[in-house]
């Protein structure tokens, strides 16, 4: 029996001879059906392809490409917790990778049945985030509720026949769904209800962030890098990382790249220049109106902004206030919140630290404070300027400079950082809960 399968690279074919054993020659492929499997023990549910009374072929591939190719000669084999297709997918063992392959990555995401993950989950399928040639796994995290949703997103998954993904596992475990993964993008967090206070929000998310800040710590690499999305992603991101003592704090992220994207448009707009001339770029402090979009230290055509832009009032006031409202104001003209743009600044956010930031340049992330060139106070997660190697690891930006304007404003972020760690003191084991929230700064679009 002959295979061909059509990929999205100038459609060239792969043949796969099956061969099968004389006992089963006459066995019907057709015959084959999708089962259920569910493990009681943790309520997590996958779905694998299984064929009745068919012994495992040898398989033998011919690749007509000289761009990607598939390894040869790997049998089809079920994986323990797969999806349909993917069950049947070939294993990239370290013995049968070719020179155009690199090793498989492991990519979990929460929330993976939500808006901003059906956004995202195709980008990272694509290759568009890890490179062209980087084999990618998806481990995607659901609840009870979302779970039909959830398959709806591995069918289409299934059905868009990237070569680059080579499998996707789904289920509601956190402690099954971690399992080795290499790159966790924590987007799945319950939004803000009507008259729900931020120091409720602050509690409920965090027993969700501490919980998978426990999974992490049990079954994920020990290097895995963790970006938190869900709302509020600082100190989340915070609570995740005091919960997963044996990964090193410097690998936990609050997003913060779409307030820098914000604030990069914004800038290009009132200086008549595409966005691309918009550089260092620093969105210091809490994802929430206290964030502090700098124009002090970016620079439009390698000129600092000050020099091009000399409205220093509307820098000062409607800019801000503009980076700070801009999903508010989308909230309002679209009827929902940027899930497309999130998913797009998380593409960035990720390809900031496996890409070799540009010369002088930099971007804005949420880490640790410890250790900081700067002044801001330690033990809190902090949107900072950041450079990397490429290597998804970070050095923050020491040739900054401060003006009384801006260290005013840092440090009224940092004051609402404090007062949200003390706020989730249960959640990260440094004793009781005490809420004394400076006011509500919650972001338009967390509502």
């Amino acid at each position: 029996m002959k295979c061909h399968m059509y990929t999205p690279y100038n459609i060239h074919i792969i043949s796969l001879t099956l061969k099968l054993t004389p006992a089963y020659t006459t066995t019907d492929v057709s015959k084959s059906k999708l089962s259920y499997v569910s493990s009681s023990s943790r309520l997590s549910y996958h779905r694998r392809l299984s064929f009745q009374h068919l012994s495992r072929p040898t398989v033998r591939c011919s690749v007509t490409s000289n761009k990607i190719q598939a390894p040869v000669g790997v049998d089809p084999k079920p994986k323990p917790d797969c999806y349909g297709v993917f069950c049947l997918t070939y294993d990239l063992k370290a013995e049968d990778e070719t020179k155009s392959w690199k090793k498989m990555i492991n990519v979990a995401v929460s929330g993976a049945a939500g808006m901003i993950a059906n956004h995202l989950l195709f980008k990272l399928a694509s290759g568009e985030v890890f490179g062209p040639d980087q084999p990618i796994a998806l481990k995607l995290l659901g609840s009870e509720r979302s779970f039909g949703a959830l398959e709806g997103v591995a069918m289409e998954l299934e059905d868009s026949l990237y070569p680059l993904l080579r499998e996707v596992s789904i289920g509601i475990d956190p402690y099954e769904v971690f399992q080795d993964a290499e790159w966790a993008l924590l987007i799945g967090a319950k939004p803000r209800g009507p008259g729900m206070e931020r120091a409720d929000l602050l509690d409920i998310n965090g027993q969700i962030f501490a919980e998978q800040g426990k999974a992490l710590n049990a079954v994920a690499s020990p290097n895995v890098k963790v970006m938190v999305v869900g709302n509020p992603c600082n100190t989340n991101a915070l609570i995740c990382m005091k919960n997963a003592p044996k990964i090193p704090p410097k690998n936990f992220h609050a997003l913060t790249r779409l307030d820098e994207n914000r604030a990069k448009c914004q800038l290009a707009l009132k200086a008549g220049v595409f966005y691309d001339k918009v550089s260092n770029v620093t969105i210091w402090g809490n994802h929430s109106t206290t964030q502090v979009p700098d124009f002090l230290n970016a620079k439009i055509h390698g000129i600092p902004v000050t020099e091009v832009i000399r409205d220093r009032k509307w820098l000062e006031e409607e800019f801000t206030q503009v980076v700070q409202t801009r999903g508010g104001v989308l909230i309002k003209k679209w009827g929902r919140s940027s899930a497309a743009s999130t998913a797009v600044s998380i593409v960035d956010a990720i390809r900031s630290l496996v890409t070799p930031t540009p010369e002088g340049d930099w971007f804005s992330t949420g880490v640790y404070t410890n250790g900081n060139p700067y002044g801001i106070a330690e033990g809190i997660v902090f949107s900072m300027p950041c450079r990397s190697k490429g290597d998804g690891d970070y050095e923050l930006v020491k040739d900054v400079i401060f003006d009384d304007y801006l260290w005013k404003r840092i440090k009224k972020s940092e004051d609402e950082l404090l007062a949200e760690k003390k706020c989730v003191a249960h959640l990260t084991g440094e004793g009781i809960a005490v809420c004394d929230l400076p006011g509500d700064t919650m972001l338009p679009g967390e509502m």
